[in-house]
């Protein structure tokens, strides 16, 4: 029990509740990284280390759930300050993995200390600032709606908490729950997730690094999207067309293939990749279904990966100037 909080007075399955449990075994996993050599049982401590790193699932769940609603409510600190936070510890983790990989073990005693120290900074503000008054803040329908987004993101816990509140789970791909937005739903249309305008799909969709050629049930080309630096030429003759007319016939006994097969239910997916103009094109299809699992069509996806496939090591810094 702690000082600020007691969570005995928290419904089971309650996100500040299960944070706390969450707590219990961080510290828990510390204490035995701590007390475990890596020179004489490394595959024990890079376990521990594992099980550790997994604190991203409390991460992710603050930043992405518990930071929102308190936007909204007006309080931006968390995600101002408490995101950098994560980040810091994550780059800690990253370079701590790397010695543990590269068995460095002479570097990794100071790093565990840094890394733990990190740790427990960040649970005493969680403990003394986030969440009491995230409590004071939030209601209780909040608190209901920050648990069903949690279900994606996942706990550190070896087992699922309890539902709360204590009913039924619905999964968030059917929860159809109309919430409180902030902002206009003016001239916008519903998607899975989220609302858009047209003029902000169509931007959307131009501004994509893609080529996207959507082909109905019906074998016509119903769409395509003018994006700045198409990789294959499209005009607007070929809406309505059909797409066996729509590629040279070298290449069009293929297309028709993958057609019949998508329409078959046999297959759902096929990649080519070309040399073109001395850039490497890689060249998707994707059969679309609808939630009863009927043909709606195919997705022809092309991209330039030239310059994605020469990537190597890492960039995380900008370098704009």
């Amino acid at each position: 029990m702690n000082d600020t909080i007691d969570t005995s007075k928290l419904a089971a399955g309650h996100p500040v509740s299960v944070y706390f449990q969450e707590q219990e075994l961080i510290k828990l996993l510390t204490e035995e990284l701590k007390n475990t050599d890596p020179t004489a049982e490394y595959q024990k401590f890079y376990n521990i280390f594992n099980q550790l790193q997994s604190i991203e699932r409390r991460f992710e769940r603050k930043e992405n759930q518990l930071f929102p609603f308190l936007e909204q409510k007006g309080w931006n600190g968390p995600s101002q300050g408490m995101w950098s936070f994560h980040d810091t510890l994550r780059e800690q983790f990253r370079l701590l993995r790397k010695k543990i990989e590269a068995r460095e073990i002479e570097e990794i005693d100071q790093d565990v200390q840094y890394l733990i120290s990190g740790i427990f900074r960040l649970l005493l503000i969680e403990e003394t600032t986030l969440f009491p008054n995230a409590l004071k803040i939030l209601t209780e329908e909040d608190w209901t709606k920050v648990r069903v987004g949690e279900e994606e993101i996942g706990w550190m816990l070896p087992q699922v908490p309890p539902a709360f509140p204590n009913k039924e789970y619905i999964h968030p791909s059917r929860d159809f729950t109309k919430r409180e937005l902030s902002f206009s739903l003016e001239n916008t249309a519903h998607y899975d997730e989220g609302y858009m305008t047209v003029d902000q799909v169509n931007l959307l969709l131009k501004t994509m690094p893609l080529d996207l050629t959507y082909v109905d049930e019906n074998d016509k080309v119903i769409f395509y999207n003018r994006g700045e630096e198409r990789v294959f030429p499209r005009s607007a003759g070929i809406i309505g067309r059909e797409v066996k007319f729509c590629h040279p016939p070298k290449s069009v006994g293929t297309v028709l293939k993958i057609l019949e097969e998508f329409r078959k239910g046999t297959k759902s997916e096929s990649s080519f990749w070309i040399n073109f103009k001395g850039r490497l094109i890689y060249i998707r299809y994707f059969a679309v279904r609808d939630a009863q699992k009927n043909y709606k069509g195919v997705i022809e996806m092309s991209q330039d990966i030239t310059d994605i496939k020469n990537i190597e090591g890492e960039k995380r810094l900008l370098d704009w100037d």
